[in-house]
């Protein structure tokens, strides 16, 4: 794609009003939300939404989640009913993404939906993502802000690194607070699509036991191989090999860690920046084991996806 000049925004008044500008014109416009940085488009533009998956090189039958500012304007592009509807009252605005089905008359692109009669959807509390959608007033699709397939950015400085050039303007936030991309929970059976930046063990609080995702792409981030840096990635590691730096948790001798008091919503936030500190080494990466419980349930399925063969 033509090499464009990305402006880099203030998320002060003035640069907010750009962002509405720059959305409502068809452009691209990164932003922060409580998980990771985003890269927005105007949903209802299929031309800003092509443009979303040519920036990424992302494949056309993963989907992207529409973000909107409250439930209310929710509901005018899914059905949220039943357990989604409570799910909805109890945990947002929050890291919570629904797949519901599409309403009759949504005016989002096809492409949105990469073809599913389902949308994915959210409502961030990050609240420059607030100001941003309260003003620009339509659905926004925003994947995160990488190229597809690498490392999910958690600052603006990664949004820049990965796609600089590609996109019309990043506003810059400072560091996301979740740090991973949001939980994903679909209906007919209510399922844990992806697990995320809420804890399964607190939806199944609310809504009983969640079943598993089958084997068929419905949702974002269930490609094998996702959030993948250049350097081999090794999981479970005591220690790192030859070579190797490594990625620890808990009390251990590491090159970066994840968490020293063995936090896992310290160890979240870290995930990808500590990734791409490590990745820029140049050499493989041996990762430390993370308990499989709360949200290091959503750590491990980011480093199996890390480590997974590349397509």
């Amino acid at each position: 794609m033509p090499k464009i000049e990305t402006a880099l925004l203030a998320p002060d008044a003035a640069g907010i009003a750009e962002a509405e500008r720059l959305l409502g014109a068809g452009g691209l416009v990164s932003f922060p939300t409580e998980t990771v940085y985003g890269l927005g488009g105007d949903a209802r533009n299929g031309t800003a939404v092509a443009h979303i998956f040519e920036a990424k090189g992302r494949p056309s039958f993963n989907p992207l989640i529409v973000h909107v500012p409250d439930f209310d304007a929710a509901l005018r592009y899914a059905d949220l009913s039943g357990p989604l509807e409570t799910l909805a009252h109890r945990f947002w605005p929050g890291p919570l993404t629904l797949v519901a089905p599409l309403k009759q008359g949504h005016g989002l692109s096809p492409l949105v939906t990469a073809g599913l009669e389902t949308l994915a959807i959210r409502v961030p509390s990050h609240p420059v993502a607030q100001d941003v959608l309260r003003a620009f007033g339509g659905p926004v699709a925003a994947p995160s802000a990488n190229p597809s397939g690498r490392i999910s950015p958690t600052t603006a400085a990664h949004v820049m690194a990965g796609l600089d050039g590609r996109v019309d303007a990043v506003l810059d936030a400072g560091a996301c607070t979740v740090g991973l991309e949001s939980t994903i929970v679909g209906s007919d059976p209510l399922a844990l699509l992806r697990p995320g930046g809420l804890a399964r063990e607190d939806i199944e609080a609310i809504a009983g036991p969640l079943a598993d995702a089958g084997d068929s792409i419905t949702a974002p981030g269930q490609m094998l191989s996702h959030y993948a840096p250049d350097a081999v990635v090794r999981l479970n590691a005591n220690c790192a090999n030859a070579g190797e730096v490594l990625l620890g948790f808990g009390p251990m001798q590491s090159d970066l860690n994840l968490s020293v008091a063995g936090d896992l919503v310290e160890a979240a936030a870290n995930l990808f920046g500590h990734l791409h500190k490590l990745d820029a080494m140049g050499q493989p990466i041996a990762v430390a084991p993370i308990p499989n419980c709360g949200l290091g349930q959503a750590i491990n399925d980011r480093l199996r996806r890390a480590a997974a063969p590349r397509g």
